[in-house]
Order: C-alpha cells, then structure tokens, then sequence
C-alpha cells in the first residue's frame, strides 16, 4: 500500500497518510491543503540482535588471483 510522510506548510506537523496517485491530503491537525511530501527512509528488518551502530565490512581479494571472499581458493568457484 502507497503510505507516505507528509510535512504541513501551516503548523508544520508530520503525519503520514495512505494516498493513491499525486493526491496530497490536508493536514489531520489543522485541515490546512498544502501539505509537502517528505522523502521516507527505507527500513530493513534483519534478524537477530539490534546491529545498529555497526559497521559492515567485506572480505577483500587480498590483490592476488585467488578470492579472498570465499573459501573455494579462485573466484570462479564463487
């Protein structure tokens, strides 16, 4: 379903609102109409423990002809 964030340009209140099409509802707390669309952030569940504030990292090739990556011992068994 189409939810987006949207921003009033009168109280600046944020809400977000199910919307089909470019429609732009009114502000649910003042009843203003011009009301701007925000950019959402995507959100990822991933499971396990709360990872936030980590940093992810990938094996590297090491530079030589074999892949770093995987335990094969060359990339075209990846």
């Amino acid at each position: 379903m189409p939810i987006f964030e949207f921003r009033c340009e009168k109280c600046g209140n944020e809400f977000e609102e199910l919307v089909f099409g470019n429609d732009l509802p009114p502000c649910p707390k003042c009843k203003h109409n011009v009301c701007q669309k925000l950019i959402s952030m995507a959100q990822f569940n991933v499971p396990g423990p709360s990872r936030a504030g980590q940093t992810v990292t990938f094996p590297s090739s090491g530079g030589g002809s074999k892949c770093g990556g995987c335990s094969g011992g060359d990339c075209s068994s990846c």
